[in-house]
């Protein structure tokens, strides 16, 4: 009997330290990922590890106005070469700004929208640098993937020169929706209504006052189980924020670029393409 107990108790560890090698596998297998986050004020960029932790301070430009896209990756080419140098990086994710769909930008609001039309940034970025494997999404999906905790229906909102949304259901990354650009007032859309313009125009005081009123029509349009404020502006909130609302901080938009690798952070009909096309290969 004792011989069973012990067999059994070494079976034990055993499965629980392949549990544990299984569920740290993703992040060992990378050891540097170039993450840069691009707002319309100012292009950010760091070294991080496959679980979020930098390995180099982060390095920020003014981004050029207006900034069409081969200006970008050159300014960005430039701003991270210094952290490449003693950090090379085998994958590159980017936060961006706009709508981007299947690593391109389809609307690039704060940067020049002339050039900016079904613009293969991940792919001209990667060329650039060297590095195959780039992913991108938006910058409030990207610093969402870091802030949130995984359960229920989490939405999250970031302030800065414009207004970012991202919605995530039990971890998993939902399909993108541009509220920025909806309409919440008469002839304003979120960017004109609580964007750091309208910020400078109407005060902080009245500028606090709009972005409760956001808060309010996003628990009634969305009914999320937590929401997550980020952005620069965030820091500017003056009012008592509901329970299930919290800020997070501005360098998560740097932090998320490591989830962005993991398994299943994107939508899994984009992962198993299979599982859509009545194949059922769900594995």
């Amino acid at each position: 009997m004792a011989k069973i107990e012990k067999a059994v108790k070494e079976s034990a560890v055993k499965s629980a330290v392949k549990r544990a090698a299984s569920v740290t596998h993703a992040s060992q297998d990378i050891e540097n990922i170039l993450a840069i986050d691009i707002g319309g004020t100012g292009l950010k960029a760091a070294v991080i590890d496959g679980n979020g932790v930098m390995r180099t301070e982060r390095v920020r430009v003014a981004t050029p106005h207006p900034c069409p896209p081969a200006l970008l990756v050159e300014t960005l080419a430039t701003l991270v070469e210094p952290l490449l140098e003693p950090y090379p990086a085998t994958h590159v994710s980017i936060g961006f700004p706009g709508f981007v769909r299947n690593n391109h930008v389809i609307t690039a609001p704060h940067l020049g929208p002339g050039d900016w039309n079904d613009v293969p940034l991940a792919q001209m970025l990667g060329e650039r640098l060297g590095i195959a494997s780039v992913r991108m999404i938006n910058d409030a999906e990207m610093q969402g993937l870091a802030a949130i905790e995984g359960q229920g229906l989490e939405f999250v909102m970031t302030l800065g020169t414009g207004v970012g949304t991202a919605m995530f259901r039990d971890g998993e990354l939902m399909p993108h929706l541009e509220l920025a650009h909806h309409p919440v007032s008469k002839k304003r859309a979120y960017d004109e209504y609580i964007g750091d313009a309208a910020r400078s125009k109407a005060g902080n005081k009245r500028w606090n006052a709009r972005v409760e009123k956001i808060i309010g029509i996003l628990d009634s349009l969305v009914h999320y189980d937590k929401l997550w404020i980020g952005g620069g502006n965030a820091a500017r909130l003056a009012f008592d924020l509901p329970p299930n609302v919290a800020t997070v901080p501005n360098d998560r938009g740097i932090e998320g670029g490591a989830r962005l690798w993991h398994p299943r952070s994107v939508r899994e009909t984009r992962q198993l393409p299979a599982a859509t096309q009545r194949a059922g290969k769900f594995r």
